[in-house]
């Protein structure tokens, strides 16, 4: 199985700041793979890096083989990475299905002057994106909230309308910053089960920071553990979960 995105002996600080040490990796294709560790470990800047928001101070990430270096956020997201953000960014005096859309827009082919005429071919192109963003509220069981604003909406909502948009772009890796935060336990078991069905049934490669240990655990075929900007452990999630050095860094010991 082909590897989607390597991390090369990654650096990257922030003036005094070291945010990441050397930080080495690989992601396998169809991986449902998960970055762990204590609050400021690493772990968004990791997802920064991959998809373009921070360039490394040293080392190198690929994507699909492609180094990222000279990358912008809108070139990577065309490879096919999208995400969701730790902190909601829907735009809230809109719909449910407008926040998707601008999503599943991404895929759509025309330009300024067909869009003035509203020509056959912007039509066409509407009702893609259309079709592909309904696919996606099924898919999420959101149908019900598809002409909601998204102020009016419960915490819990949002989030997954989040996830709708990030699917809305059709992805080949979706990276995942925290989706379960401040969910309560029936909350997490239902987006713990969308996730697994976004890389089971659409087979598409997850990227995954969570808190939730046991989210993790249970749902995870590959975890990553940071500590301080550096790599304490990759392999197995129950491995991680009996490693001395993991069990230190999440205790506060050391």
């Amino acid at each position: 199985m082909s590897n989607v995105i390597s991390f090369n002996d990654v650096s990257l600080r922030f003036g005094g700041v070291q945010a990441l040490k050397n930080v080495s990796f690989e992601i396998e294709e169809n991986s449902l793979f998960a970055i762990i560790g204590p609050n400021g470990a690493g772990k968004t800047s990791i997802l920064n890096c991959i998809n373009g928001i921070y360039k490394p101070t040293s080392g190198s990430i690929n994507i699909f083989d492609q180094d990222s270096k000279d990358l912008h956020p809108d070139n990577i997201a065309n490879l096919g990475v999208s995400r969701t953000f730790q902190n909601i960014e829907l735009f809230e005096n809109m719909t449910a299905l407008d926040n998707i859309l601008i999503g599943a827009h991404r895929h759509v082919d025309y330009g300024p002057v067909r869009s003035l005429l509203f020509s056959k071919k912007v039509r066409q192109e509407e009702e893609k994106a259309r079709k592909i963003s309904e696919d996606v509220i099924d898919f999420l069981e959101i149908e019900e909230y598809r002409y909601s604003y998204i102020l009016s909406l419960p915490y819990g909502i949002q989030k997954r309308i989040e996830l709708a948009r990030a699917l809305a772009m059709q992805p080949k890796v979706l990276l995942l910053d925290e989706p379960a935060a401040g969910m309560n336990n029936e909350e997490t078991e239902d987006i713990a089960r969308f996730i697994l069905d976004v890389h089971e049934e659409l087979g598409i490669t997850v990227v995954l920071i969570d808190h939730d240990m046991n989210m993790v655990m249970d749902i995870a075929t590959d975890v990553v553990v940071m500590d301080f900007g550096e790599k304490l452990f990759q392999g197995d999630p129950q491995e991680a979960a009996k490693n001395q050095k993991v069990i230190d860094a999440y205790l506060g010991v050391g």
